[in-house]
């Protein structure tokens, strides 16, 4: 049995009608036969195919798994393979993110370290697939709407870092923050800690090169001195990062700082802070050394994308000026308790 549930998009439109468009391979007559015999109902109960659906109707297709998919058109076939998985990744998951803001076209999500934003490979587990089975679970996409257009996420975040992930729900949703970040008008900040004492606030200019066969990226001071190292088929990008220490634990030579993403490139704020001297905790690939045993750090980097900050002129009034904000995650909370964070360094 299969169930779809009509949502504001679908609604005002004839039941038949929109049974020969999640089934287009399937014969007009048929369809008319299985409303007949109640393979086929609305709110479960026997239908027509002429009543106009309302939003949050309920239509059941109590066919055979092997029929149902040969009665999919080839787009269809696919979105409701895609769908299973959605539901499966969200369904297991729980842990993955959590939702701290929703309207009808943006959805926020809280990441947790571990998780792609994004799929590398098929078998991956995405916050992508678990933000479309929430949406799947709450009924605000179905099948069809996602044969149409599918809500994805418009910035990503390493697989170890956690916090603030934008996700399109709508069309014009993804469009307007697709462009925002592109052209940099929203401002993204980083809760990070580091070794090293950093006693004043900076905004630092470098370039960098991503080696893709090595997943990692080199920060150089100058555009000569990084076109020097440039290979081919490798590019080379500008960054911009905006630093400022929060507090300081002398004991543990371990600065607080919030970041601020001027540019926004792969691995930019890891590789930069470690180009500086001052390496993420627990980020081994860019430079971290356990320096004291009895430090618990966890395996993956200390670094959080904590909040985000819309301007007055953004397109969508529901966010125009609006501050969204996270907690710091348990990992986080466990190191502040071990150590003793004071003020901002002093030289």
């Amino acid at each position: 049995m299969k169930s779809f549930i009509i949502n504001k998009a679908q609604a005002g439109q004839r039941l038949d009608k929109y049974l020969k468009r999640i089934m287009p391979n399937a014969q007009t007559s048929l369809l008319y036969k299985s409303l007949r015999k109640k393979n086929i109902t609305l709110n479960n109960k026997k239908a027509e195919g002429k009543e106009l659906l309302k939003e949050g109707d309920e239509v059941k297709v109590f066919f055979r798994d092997e029929t149902f998919e040969a009665f999919l058109g080839t787009q269809m076939q696919k979105t409701v393979s895609s769908v299973t998985s959605c539901q499966k990744v969200y369904e297991a998951r729980p842990d993955a993110a959590k939702v701290v803001y929703e309207d009808e076209d943006v959805l926020v999500l809280d990441k947790a370290a571990g998780f792609l934003s994004q799929k590398a490979k098929p078998e991956d587990l995405s916050i992508n697939e678990w933000m479309i089975g929430y949406l799947l679970s709450k009924q605000s996409v179905s099948a069809e709407s996602l044969s149409m257009f599918k809500p994805s996420v418009c910035n990503r975040l390493d697989r170890n870092t956690s916090g603030l992930v934008l996700c399109g729900k709508s069309l014009q949703g993804s469009q307007v923050l697709s462009n925002v970040l592109k052209e940099r008008t929203l401002d993204k900040f980083y809760l990070t800690y580091v070794q090293g004492k950093l006693c004043e606030e900076i905004k630092h200019h470098a370039f960098l090169i991503k080696n893709d066969k090595t997943n990692k990226v080199h920060v150089y001071a100058s555009k000569k001195e990084a076109e020097e190292k440039l290979a081919e088929g490798q590019k080379l990008s500008e960054i911009i990062t905006w630093i400022k220490p929060v507090a300081y634990d002398k004991d543990y030579d371990i600065t607080k700082l919030e970041i601020k993403l001027v540019t926004g490139k792969s691995h930019q704020i890891r590789a930069h802070l470690s180009y500086l001297g001052y390496p993420i905790l627990g980020d081994t690939k860019y430079g971290y050394k356990e320096t004291v045993k009895d430090l618990q750090i966890h395996v993956h980097q200390m670094l959080h994308a904590y909040k985000v900050c819309f301007t007055e002129q953004f397109a969508l009034d529901t966010l125009k000026g609006k501050t969204i904000e996270t907690m710091l995650p348990k990992a986080f909370q466990q190191l502040e308790k071990q150590i003793c964070l004071r003020g901002i360094p002093e030289d």
